[in-house]
C-alpha cells in the first residue's frame, strides 16, 4: 500500500499540522508558551514551570538512584532557566 501524501485542503494535511497548535492565546501568564519533549516526558507551560517540573524530575530520579537522568533532567532544567533569564 502506497503512502499518499495529502492536499494542503485535505483532512489528511490537516492532521499532519495538528501538532502545531497552541492553546487558545498561545501564551501563559508568564510569558510563551513552550512544549518540551525531555528524555521521556513531555512537558507544556511557561519556561519557568517546565525548568521547576525537570528540577522535581531530577530530584526523583536522584532519589531513586539513577544518576544518569539526574544529570538529563538538570540539563533540560537548565536549558529552560536561560530561556527565563533571556525573557527577564
Amino acid at each position: 500500500m502506497a503512502l499518499r501524501r495529502g492536499k494542503p485542503g485535505s483532512m489528511r494535511h490537516h492532521q499532519n499540522k495538528q501538532w502545531a497548535r497552541k492553546p487558545s492565546g498561545g501564551h501563559t501568564p508568564h510569558g510563551r508558551f513552550y512544549e518540551s519533549n525531555g528524555p521521556d516526558v513531555k512537558i507544556r507551560g511557561s519556561a519557568s514551570h517546565i525548568a521547576e517540573k525537570y528540577q522535581q524530575l531530577a530530584r526523583d530520579a536522584y532519589a531513586a538512584g539513577d544518576l544518569v537522568a539526574t544529570e538529563a533532567y538538570h540539563q533540560y532544567a537548565e536549558h529552560y532557566h536561560r530561556l527565563v533569564a533571556e525573557q527577564g
